[in-house]
């Protein structure tokens, strides 16, 4: 049981220095600003493509996993002319936020590219558990070209 205990509070020190290191943005926070009035964030995929295909958020586009060469290019060339104070948010959803490959170097590659406002969105346990089993908008389909 103790050993169980230390366990919790290591991945839960490693999970709050992963947080502290990102701007992110809880699902609840993105679903609201994307269901008000308003300008809304350009949002974008960074897992698996299977994922995207099946559920995302509507009108992410897709960038390919954060954590390949191929993925981060895409992301820079989706991004390349926007103006560095667009707000972007990432999110990828494979995996718990402790386990993503994805999601860190995609923001680290927007903050690199010198925009201000890139942040994460904070998925604890999987897209599907933390946004589309709460409720929140989701669409299916390939990305597109």
């Amino acid at each position: 049981m103790k050993a169980k205990a230390i366990a919790f509070g290591v991945t839960a020190a490693l999970l709050a220095g992963l947080a502290a290191e990102l701007a992110v943005v809880q699902p609840k926070d993105l679903a609201a600003q994307l269901a008000a009035k308003g300008p809304h964030p350009l949002i974008v995929q960074v897992g698996p493509n299977f994922l995207y295909r099946g559920k995302h958020i509507p009108g992410a586009i897709y960038a390919g996993p954060g954590s390949t060469a191929a993925g981060l290019d895409a992301l820079k060339l989706a991004v390349d002319k926007l103006p560095r104070d667009r707000e972007i948010v990432v999110y990828c959803g494979c995996c718990p936020w402790s386990h993503c490959p994805n999601v860190k170097p995609a923001v680290e590659l927007l903050r690199q590219m010198g925009f201000t406002h890139a942040k994460a969105m904070y998925v604890e346990t999987s897209f599907a558990a933390d946004w589309t089993d709460k409720g929140y908008p989701v669409e299916a389909g390939s990305p597109k070209p």
